[in-house]
């Protein structure tokens, strides 16, 4: 996946590059760097958005984040053509974005719930003893913060999504069957705390878009950050989570106690 990453950046400095020299060849920009700083990283936030979509379209996530970024790269560079005026920091003002993206997220899974219900959407915070069957699915939240503490909760596979909102998962208090359990939780806009007992062995691998991952004490933040964790004895463990975490934005947190 880094490998990739970093492949997909040097391909965008490369296409920056070409036409940063078309630019400079037809008089728009001067081989000043500071001047021709200002059309490049407006033009790779485009490009990198459109990367990102075009990932969302074949399936692998990023349509949110790829359509923001090529919003936000387009207006930057609108500026410079003395179209529009927007700076940097005017970045705030697209907050109403999220607005968007949230009511087409509500409007495209209403459409298909006639079809398949395999999601249900929550608007509110839930923290009650049926947790366990509440989770043992595939689900799908809009908004709210979610809680895994109550005690003997069931562990099942679980592939859940929320718009904004936080988890709260305390596997110190659950029953985990002995049998490999993959645990999946994605999001715009939140925080994940992950307590975990020091007798499971687990697979954890968490990523970010911007904000920060801390786990057992490894740290990762910034933009794009990512981090895997494997305990020692997973491989030869019959009992064990695989655990997987994606974040636009938010923060992270796995302890153990």
């Amino acid at each position: 996946m880094k490998n990739n990453f970093l492949r997909n950046i040097v391909a965008i400095i490369i296409i920056l590059l070409g036409i940063a020299l078309v630019l400079i060849n037809v008089g728009v920009v001067s081989w000043e760097l500071t001047e021709a700083w200002n059309y490049i990283y407006p033009a790779f936030f485009v490009l990198l958005g459109f990367k990102w979509l075009w990932d969302g379209f074949k399936g692998k996530g990023g349509l949110w984040a790829g359509s923001f970024f090529v919003i936000f790269g387009g207006l930057l560079l609108l500026d410079r053509f003395n179209i529009i005026v927007f700076n940097f920091w005017d970045i705030y003002k697209l907050w109403p974005l999220l607005i968007v993206y949230l009511g087409f997220s509500i409007f495209g899974t209403s459409n298909k719930r006639n079809k398949q219900k395999k999601f249900q959407f929550i608007f509110d915070s839930d923290d009650h003893k049926d947790s366990e069957k509440m989770y043992g699915k595939k689900q799908k939240f809009a908004i709210g913060d979610h809680k895994f503490n109550t005690p003997n909760w069931k562990v099942e596979p679980m592939e859940l999504w929320n718009a904004v909102g936080d988890y709260h998962i305390d596997f110190t208090k659950a029953f985990i069957p002995d049998k490999e359990i993959p645990v999946s939780i994605q999001g715009w806009a939140g925080d994940i705390r992950i307590l975990m007992p020091e007798n499971v062995e687990f697979s954890l691998e968490a990523h970010v878009k911007a904000g920060d991952i801390n786990v057992f004490g490894q740290s990762a933040d910034g933009i794009n950050r990512e981090l895997t964790y494997v305990t020692p004895n997973y491989d030869e463990s019959t009992r064990k989570l695989n655990i997987y975490l994606n974040l636009k934005a938010g923060s992270i947190r796995v302890d153990k106690v």
